[in-house]
């Protein structure tokens, strides 16, 4: 079988042939079939690798769209405040960043009282910029684990 190794100057389409080292030894795939078997392998290749570049729509799109049926907790994570929710006071589903931005308040209640932190994933810098405003504004509303939380820095 032929070898296509990765092209760091290259932008893959979907039909692009990409070999592979893998578990199993060297594995030569089409884009389409790496997207279908490996996303999260891809995901890092191209975000935090910076080693494959991809076409936008033919590629990176569908990608998004396979990460959050393989790997959700992955997908969660890589989404974080660009997450999509339903949130009370808005008549469609809006990134989790303008609730978090515009009325923290009510964005922590939801995300931490609401029990909504398996829906948005928060980095632990989040966390406290988030806690921070809402002890600034409304400290009674918070957990104790929470306000200790933004004590130990």
């Amino acid at each position: 079988m032929e070898n296509f190794p990765l092209d760091t100057e290259k932008i893959y389409l979907s039909s692009d042939m990409l070999t592979l080292e893998g578990e199993g030894g060297t594995e030569t795939r089409s884009m389409t079939e790496w997207l279908q078997r490996d996303p999260v392998r891809i995901h890092r290749l191209i975000i935090k690798e910076k080693l494959l570049h991809v076409d936008q729509m033919e590629v990176f799109a569908p990608l998004v769209s396979k990460l959050r049926r393989a790997d959700y907790e992955y997908y969660r994570r890589i989404t974080g405040l660009k997450m999509l929710i339903d949130f009370p006071g808005f008549n469609s589903e809006v990134e989790a960043r303008i609730p978090y931005d515009t009325d923290p308040i009510a964005f922590y209640k939801w995300w931490r009282k609401g029990k909504n932190e398996q829906r948005v994933y928060l980095s632990p810098a989040y966390q406290f910029k988030l806690f921070q405003k809402v002890m600034h504004m409304e400290p009674k509303v918070m957990l104790k684990k929470d306000i200790d939380f933004v004590k130990t820095f």
